[in-house]
């Protein structure tokens, strides 16, 4: 890790505590890492309690203080877990930074179990979590939310029926919500990414040498989301708002198959040219 302090995050704006769900690797761990830096207090929310506990070792090198909760963010009392852990704290920032394709298959040979534990993680728990900190944040009359998005949500794609979906929606939640919360000084952002180099994007394969392809780098990545919290709704991340807005056109088929063939080249596989 290693980032620099983050100039534009105020903690008596968006402190003492941010809790970072999905925060123990990649993008999230650099947003810990220069949230503690810029001086807020840390909560540290994710599946794995190696992982969490030696990204909590590291950026307590700020001298701030850091809780860490080892939580399953796809089960029904994710949310309720995490409030409990966190009820003796004043929760100024909420970043959600959870949320993967943890079922990766054509959906009519999926599994619908695995399909709902995919929205739990990356609907029904970050809606949970927004309603419980956010409604503080409201009465504080301050704060920020950061919902971290992907590319997936602007088009379909194959094995990405769920995933995509849930993508696309959290994407319109924030929009709606940031409406809402404009006017009681709560800053909301839907930081989208592409390819990030992420522990997660590697362990699925994807070819970040592909010639021309925009990949990000996890601290910048985490830096830009600081940097433009305060002017939502959505920020394109890593240089890939063209191609956000490639995909945003009326001609539906166009965009997809042409989506769906750059997907193949991803993860290094015979283009379908029909």
């Amino acid at each position: 890790m290693g980032a620099e302090s983050n100039g534009c995050i105020d903690p008596h704006r968006y402190g003492p505590w941010a809790v970072i769900a999905g925060g123990s690797e990649g993008v999230g761990a650099e947003f810990a890492d220069q949230l503690a830096a810029a001086g807020l207090d840390i909560v540290l929310l994710a599946r794995r309690e190696g992982p969490l506990a030696e990204t909590a070792e590291r950026i307590r090198r700020h001298g701030g203080r850091v809780r860490t909760l080892a939580v399953d963010l796809t089960a029904a009392d994710a949310a309720d877990r995490t409030a409990a852990a966190t009820a003796d704290l004043e929760v100024g920032l909420l970043i959600y930074n959870a949320g993967a394709n943890t079922h990766s298959a054509e959906f009519l040979d999926g599994d619908l179990d695995a399909f709902a534990a995919m929205n739990a993680l990356n609907i029904a728990t970050p809606l949970a979590l927004v309603h419980h900190f956010g409604r503080g944040m409201r009465a504080r009359r301050r704060g920020g939310i950061v919902l971290v998005g992907s590319l997936t949500g602007y088009s379909g794609s194959v094995r990405h029926t769920v995933y995509g979906g849930a993508k696309a929606y959290l994407r319109i939640f924030a929009e709606s919500l940031w409406l809402e919360l404009r006017d009681h000084n709560v800053d909301v952002l839907h930081l989208v990414l592409g390819v990030t180099r992420t522990p997660a994007m590697a362990r699925a394969g994807l070819n970040f040498d592909l010639p021309g392809l925009p990949v990000a780098e996890p601290a910048e990545v985490a830096r830009e989301g600081l940097e433009q919290l305060a002017n939502g709704p959505v920020h394109i991340a890593g240089g890939n708002a063209e191609a956000a807005a490639l995909s945003s056109g009326p001609d539906r088929a166009r965009i997809v198959l042409g989506g769906h063939r750059r997907m193949q080249r991803l993860l290094g596989l015979a283009v379908d040219r029909s």
